[in-house]
């Protein structure tokens, strides 16, 4: 019913930039919170950096100054621009969002299928 489509992933070199992008399709009738999170090799999950839908956003310390999330709500899309890219930020990267989709009076919580982001030095 609602999938999130991941685009942008790849190899990059150290001090590159990469854009991710996200888009939700499905019987969705609104989506609250999206958000980026990142999984190394052998790392737990980690938020990125979330924005509401009136776009507040939150970033974690490391990408302060470096990424920026924003989104298009008339296209159920969510972005993360990274610049200034180092080989720590070697992850899968994983978009997520809170939906209401059509006809449920609940937010539940969707992931993407991740997208690798390598980062050579």
């Amino acid at each position: 019913q609602v999938q999130l489509v991941e685009s942008g992933g790849g190899l990059v070199q150290a001090g590159g930039s990469l854009k991710l992008s996200c888009a939700a399709s499905g019987t969705i009738f609104n989506i609250n919170d999206m958000a980026w999170y990142r999984q190394g090799s052998g790392d737990q999950r980690e938020l990125v950096a979330s924005i509401t839908r009136g776009g507040r956003t939150r970033y974690i310390d490391s990408g302060k100054g470096r990424f920026t999330i924003s989104r298009d709500n008339a296209k159920n899309t969510v972005y993360l621009q990274m610049n200034s890219l180092k080989p720590e930020d070697t992850a899968v990267y994983y978009c997520n969002a809170d939906i209401i989709v059509m006809g449920r009076p609940y937010i539940e919580a969707y992931w993407g299928q991740g997208t690798q982001v390598t980062v050579s030095s």
